[in-house]
């Protein structure tokens, strides 16, 4: 099992409704295929460095999860069919990455 992080771009004219329904439909993918999910965030509606599809705005999720590694490609083939995402970016953590997420994520449950 490697352990994922994947950081994913949504379409801005998506209701909270069709967002939710998105990230659902691909947490279930990766759980159906045998991963656990470590975490999910919702970093929210984020202005883009330069535009994409014509536009400005996107709405940003990052998902932690370690799995076998012949998931991801199947993975990545089903965000490319789905018109609702604009960008995405998978990449396999190492033991320093891994120990950097989980300090991360202790800062954060610090702060709320």
């Amino acid at each position: 099992m490697n352990h994922y992080e994947t950081v994913f771009i949504l379409n801005p004219v998506l209701s909270e409704d069709q967002i939710k329904e998105t990230v659902k439909k691909y947490e279930d993918f990766l759980v159906s295929r045998g991963a656990k999910m470590i975490s999910k965030e919702d970093w929210g509606l984020k202005k883009l460095a330069y535009p994409i599809q014509n536009k400005k705005s996107g709405f940003y999720h990052l998902m932690e999860y370690t799995v076998d590694g012949e998931v991801i490609a199947p993975l990545e083939v089903e965000f490319r069919r789905d018109e609702r995402f604009m960008r995405y970016l998978t990449v396999s953590l190492d033991k320093h990455a891994v120990s950097w997420a989980e300090r991360r994520r202790a800062k954060l449950k610090e702060k709320a």
